[in-house]
């Protein structure tokens, strides 16, 4: 199943994607895709509905609407650092013995072909990139590693838009580099864990101005996603609808030579993830 919200900002409305490509209206089984959707078993809710055809085909008004972001006001985006080899290498940096973690305002999460908004004053807005995993229960101080998948509801296509200088080279933490308004484009959908067998072999792509940027595959992670999830239970509680951006491959704007090619007004950025959708934004200046 592919979880998706439409609507404009603010007035998303939840529907899902059947298998024979029909947009089924989820409204009268919940008032949206969020934490509590997923707490009160939503995605086992929805195939059961599903599958007894208990769910009304949508009407024109959707046909041509807005795509939000597949799931609502996450309780938090929790962000995995220099999570691919080739990426590391290319930032100049040893490969982490441990997940480099760090937070991103969930107020910042967009639909998937809203603008990408650059920051005043900014020089270095980069792209990147990367598997989002939302989780479906619960996660606190999961024992192992081999469960850590149970916990997750679905996979998405995220964009961990930052801004370079305010990240690096301002002082402190990541966090101001990564909150920036619209500084995370997610969806087109939420696709349920059930129908990606391997995370680990997902390729991944983005491309600005139609020039292909990064062309990697989830086989490069330094950190598989179950370790991820398993790793972050350790320091905090994973709730359901909590976003976890997994990181980046190579080919980002940070690693490539001078004159780095940072986005401008009226770029136009396109990314997609197997099996999970596309994305395409245009920059405009905050």
């Amino acid at each position: 199943m592919q979880l998706v919200r439409l609507g404009e900002p603010g007035s998303e409305r939840p529907f899902v994607r059947a298998g024979d490509g029909t947009v089924r209206d989820l409204a009268g089984l919940t008032a949206d895709i969020d934490g509590s959707f997923f707490a009160s078993d939503g995605v086992a809710r929805v195939a059961a509905a599903l599958a007894a055809g208990e769910l009304p085909e949508a009407g024109a008004e959707a046909a041509g609407a807005r795509v939000g972001a597949p799931i609502a006001r996450p309780g938090k985006v929790v962000c995995i650092g220099l999570n691919y080899r080739r990426h590391a290498e290319e930032s100049g940096a040893a490969v982490p013995a441990e997940p480099v973690v760090f937070m991103k305002a969930s107020d910042v999460v967009v639909g998937p072909e809203d603008d990408v908004l650059v920051p005043r004053n900014s020089t270095k807005t980069d792209w990147e990139v990367e598997l989002g995993v939302v989780i479906g229960k619960t996660a606190r101080y999961l024992d192992s590693v081999e469960e850590a998948l149970e916990y997750v509801a679905g996979y998405t296509v995220s964009n961990d838009v930052s801004e370079r200088e305010f990240q690096l080279e301002r002082g402190g933490q990541w966090d101001k580099g990564k909150s920036c308004e619209n500084f995370n484009p997610l969806g087109p959908w939420l696709v349920t864990a059930d129908e990606v067998p391997d995370p680990q072999d997902l390729g991944l792509r983005l491309w600005v101005n139609g020039e292909k940027k990064q062309d990697s595959s989830t086989k490069d992670m330094i950190f598989t996603v179950a370790e991820i999830v398993h790793y972050l239970s350790q320091f905090m509680v994973l709730r359901p609808g909590d976003l976890i951006n997994t990181g980046t491959p190579q080919g980002v704007a940070l690693g490539q030579p001078d004159p780095k090619p940072y986005l401008r007004e009226g770029d136009v950025i396109e990314l997609e993830i197997d099996g999970l959708g596309r994305q395409r934004q245009t920059v405009r200046q905050a």
